[in-house]
């Protein structure tokens, strides 16, 4: 396994492993090494991480990462050209592949990012979620994945769906991330158990049975291990295929528009009384390289880029044929810290993903 303390170690494994795993654009070698002495003295003690796509290293949370002593070691893949569908990548020696099942896509957008923490290249990889970017990928090759509130940090996405996010090995490591790009975090505890609802399909989504099994065997064990108390009652929403993408492009009809605030009442009602949403991220497991035909994999993600809570992935198992399967966790606006404690407790009980595996 890489020390992570260790940037010349990440940086050879790196060179070992990328040309199988294609999940980076570039790696920064010299630039690397110049920036470890300096970032030595400094609170993360030069981490290695990794930031998402060619511009990834501009973000804010990349910056804000670099200040508190992270050292950035590449930027990672992203769905290359000639496709509309978003779960792969394209890095320089190839498309990407997940680390668990080379035959599979590791999820997308945010697709080199997931698989270079999956294969223990980088501990911490920067993404960002628009509709599902940070937590698909995630929950396709077994890592945790934190989409934070709409407007909590800079964006230049216009639409105001995209939100930036986090992959890491742990939910943990996801708390160090927050604290480094936020001026005000606070860290919150989680009181056990958790006051929780299981919405297995947000009352819209067909999930694939195995994969339903999987979230659902998750959602038992953290029951029986005290972790999280069911309500009675769900969560159901409308479905937001429709909304999603005329919110994107700007031109959103007023029968959309009525869907989204509809899908907003719901939610607020929801939360008033329990803290915590528990569905799957996706209904699919991970697509071959061909594409994922005619499902969508945001079914159960782009609802909170519109309704801009702030969601989670988190490892949840593997269906029969080896295939990762992750457990989304979505909480109150603002509520990420909360979260954040919520998804370690939800960790702590469910066990690393390569535990399970």
């Amino acid at each position: 396994m890489t020390d992570f303390r260790d940037a010349a170690g990440v940086l050879a494994a790196i060179g070992r492993e990328d040309p199988r795993l294609c999940a980076f654009i570039d790696v920064w070698h010299e630039e690397a090494t110049a920036r470890l002495p300096a970032a030595a003295r400094l609170p993360l003690a030069g981490l290695p991480f990794a930031v998402k796509g060619p511009t990834g290293i501009r973000s804010y949370a990349a910056r804000r990462l670099i200040a508190a002593g992270g050292v950035p070691v590449g930027s990672t893949s992203v769905p290359g050209p000639g496709t509309y569908w978003k779960t792969w990548g394209l890095g320089t020696h190839g498309r990407t592949v997940n680390p668990w099942r080379p035959d599979r896509t590791p999820g997308g957008s945010s697709a080199g990012s997931a698989a270079a923490v999956a294969a223990d290249l980088v501990e911490l990889a920067t993404g960002s979620d628009g509709a599902g970017s940070v937590r698909i990928p995630a929950a396709w090759c077994g890592v945790f994945g934190l989409k934070t509130t709409n407007g909590l940090l800079p964006s230049p996405d216009r639409s105001g769906l995209a939100s930036a996010g986090v992959l890491t090995r742990t939910a943990a490591r996801a708390q160090t991330y927050l604290r480094c790009v936020l001026d005000d975090y606070v860290p919150a505890t989680a009181e056990l158990p958790l006051p929780a609802a299981y919405s297995p399909g947000l009352g819209f989504a067909d999930v694939d049975p195995e994969v339903a099994a999987v979230v659902r065997g998750a959602v038992g064990r953290l029951v029986a291990a005290g972790v999280v108390r069911l309500a009675d009652r769900g969560c159901e929403l409308l479905d937001p295929w429709a909304a999603w993408p005329a919110v994107r492009n700007g031109e959103v009809p007023p029968h959309l528009g009525e869907l989204r605030r509809e899908n907003d009442r719901r939610l607020d009602a929801f939360f008033a009384g329990t803290p915590l949403l528990l569905t799957p991220v996706t209904p699919n497991r991970p697509h071959g390289h061909d594409g994922p035909g005619e499902l969508f994999s945001t079914a159960l993600t782009w609802a909170f880029n519109l309704s801009g809570h702030p969601a989670a992935s988190v490892p949840a198992g593997f269906t029969p044929d080896g295939c990762p399967v992750g457990l989304q966790l979505v909480a109150r606006r603002g509520a990420d810290a909360a979260l954040l404690a919520m998804a370690c407790a939800v960790e702590g009980a469910l066990g690393p993903a390569r535990g399970r595996g």
